[in-house]
């Protein structure tokens, strides 16, 4: 049965996706959600992913806070900025970054954070060594950047993780 359905529960979410994104429950998307699901789960297997085993489970909690307080802050302050668009030029920038972070799915999580949060896009990661580019759409300077992805999102991440 596990060769069939590598990920089921990757298939059952993709499926679960797959309806409610069509809005309908005929047998027909049913059918093809379900084809869908398990051959992106076959394509999975293909690509191996990473096995990771969570270490502090309670800092996750922690970590969802922090980035929940950010994504506010952050949208309230794009909106700062594209209201007083005429008033004040915006000046983004880029800031590169070192981080100690080497875990892909650690990785991962961080990029999805970083995309989340507005204002904000990660650009690039070079694994040799360990800098990390990202765009800001309003900065004054890139030092409270560097030092607020690091303590806020490193260092609860390489717990959760590493």
């Amino acid at each position: 049965m596990r060769y069939w359905f590598p990920y089921p529960l990757l298939s059952l979410s993709l499926l679960t996706l797959w309806l409610l994104i069509n809005q309908s429950l005929s047998p027909g998307h049913i059918v093809l959600g379900s084809i869908l699901g398990i051959a992106l789960a076959w394509a999975m297997v293909n690509l191996q992913p990473h096995k990771t085993r969570l270490k502090k489970l309670s800092r996750i909690a922690v970590l969802a806070g922090h980035v929940t307080i950010d994504v506010m802050r952050s949208n309230i302050a794009v909106m700062r900025v594209i209201l007083r668009s005429g008033t004040r030029p915006v000046k983004s920038g880029f800031v590169a970054i070192d981080i100690s972070l080497r875990d892909e799915n650690a990785l991962a999580v961080l990029v999805c954070i970083l995309t989340a949060t507005p204002g904000t896009a990660w650009l690039e990661f070079d694994r040799q060594t360990g800098v990390l580019l990202i765009h800001v759409l309003d900065i004054e300077d890139g030092q409270p950047w560097a030092e607020l992805i690091r303590t806020r999102y490193e260092a609860p991440l390489k717990e959760i993780f590493e």
